[in-house]
């Protein structure tokens, strides 16, 4: 299914940019403004609700547990 395949796809895309932070690359390299443009909508508003902890930002987790919440919803409805 399609709807599977995109939410797991933008799995990905968040994997990328938690890795990307780790290796703090500039931000004006193309690939980090590319996976910054993709994921900042929906990791801001978690950042603006969830406080980071000791200077960790959990937003990335909590936006892939949602992420695979939806997929068992969608992949649920259609089985």
């Amino acid at each position: 299914m399609l709807l599977v395949q995109l939410v797991d796809l933008y799995s990905l895309i968040v994997l990328v940019a938690v890795i990307l932070s780790w290796l703090q690359l500039p931000y004006n390299n193309p690939i980090v403004q590319l996976v910054g443009f993709l994921t900042e909508p929906l990791l801001a508003p978690i950042r603006s609700v969830l406080p980071s902890v000791g200077g960790l930002d959990f937003s990335p987790m909590v936006l892939l547990i949602a992420l695979q919440m939806l997929k068992r919803i969608v992949a649920g409805a259609f089985a």
